[in-house]
């Protein structure tokens, strides 16, 4: 609030737009009288990242208490699910207008129409617009996640996953971001929140008891979870081995923001193998820890099935000795007798007119 008062004043006019204001503009050739900006990266982003870094806290704090608590209060859920429903809540809406507006700009950019553009023409030093706000929030929204575990209060046994996750997705965005992979870490990241909004919805749906659609969204999600873990290598691959190994450099060159070295190269491809390489295997230990779970329930419950006839035929013997001592106190003249029903309880039958 401070910084955007500060916007009204002149004297205060320069600091507050440095936090406010999207940095490193500059100027290419042909772009001058058309109306296009274009930016890079530097120093002063730390402060933009700073300032929207509040509004990512401010924003979250709105979502919270407007939608998300008011939908606790209904479902009356449990302190873990409350605490898991609050995470898809806020995630969900975060992948979903990150996925929105990064596919937004893959079609008004044009990169979806020729594949090649993912490489052709690196360094991608200048950036429209709209790419550097989408990666200056995508690094502002990671970066206040942090203080979000204090604010939300995440249990101990929660909180080592979620710095896990957090951290991955701030380090390989803003290793896209310097390195000037951006069109390459776009496409990745979009595919990345497409899968994890699918998740986080069936998610949702299954703690509002809809099972019935949460189960098949979660089916959707095991099946395109794979194949997004086989596309990212596969682009990988593709852009950083076969396309950008076609204008190669021997050094780096910080002046031109060119990164293009064998060595750098086969390091970001190694990285991207050993993430995808360690989710899928979290993905299989957690689906083969769900078969066993099943597996022991269903074990379980037929031990259960078995000893019900014991336990059952146990109590009819005893309600039979009931009903013979009953009838051996009884006396002839007696109107009425006990009699077992057939499913074990007791009632009387006369035995007059005998």
């Amino acid at each position: 609030m401070v910084l955007v008062i500060g916007l009204m004043f002149q004297a205060t006019s320069p600091v507050a737009s440095l936090f406010i204001a999207i940095q490193h503009n500059v100027t290419v050739n042909g772009t001058v009288d058309s109306g296009i900006n274009f930016y890079t990266y530097g120093s002063k982003d730390l402060f933009t990242v700073f300032f929207y870094v509040l509004i990512c806290v401010v924003v979250h704090a709105v979502i919270q208490e407007y939608i998300l608590d008011k939908l606790n209060r209904r479902m009356h859920l449990s302190k873990v699910k409350h605490s898991k429903f609050n995470e898809s809540g806020q995630l969900l809406i975060f992948y979903a207008a990150s996925a929105a507006w990064g596919l937004d700009i893959i079609v008004r950019e044009n990169y979806a129409s020729n594949i090649g553009r993912i490489w052709e023409g690196y360094p991608h030093v200048n950036l429209p617009f709209v790419v550097k706000f989408y990666y200056i929030l995508q690094l502002a929204y990671w970066v206040h996640s942090y203080p979000e575990l204090y604010f939300q209060k995440v249990k101990k046994e929660e909180l080592w996953g979620r710095i896990q996750y957090i951290t991955m997705y701030l380090a390989f965005i803003l290793a896209g971001y310097l390195l000037n992979l951006t069109r390459l870490t776009l496409f990745l990241l979009v595919l990345h929140y497409v899968v994890e909004l699918i998740f986080h919805a069936s998610r949702l749906l299954y703690f509002s008891e809809k099972s019935e659609v949460a189960n098949p969204g979660f089916m959707v999600w095991n099946v395109l979870f794979v194949i997004v873990r086989l596309f990212t290598i596969t682009l990988s691959v593709l852009a950083l081995w076969f396309g950008l190994s076609k204008t190669s450099v021997v050094s780096i060159n910080f002046a031109d923001g060119n990164f293009n070295t064998q060595i750098v190269r086969i390091n970001s491809l190694l990285a991207v193998f050993l993430l995808q390489a360690w989710v899928m295997w979290n993905f299989i230990n957690f689906h083969l820890r769900r078969v066993r779970e099943k597996s022991e329930t269903a074990a379980v419950t037929a031990n259960k099935k078995l000893a019900s006839p014991g336990s059952s035929h146990k109590k009819k013997k005893s309600k039979a000795n009931v009903r013979e001592n009953d009838e051996s106190r009884s006396e002839e003249g007696s109107g009425d007798e006990p009699l077992a029903s057939e499913n074990g309880t007791l009632r009387l039958r006369s035995t007059k007119g005998r």
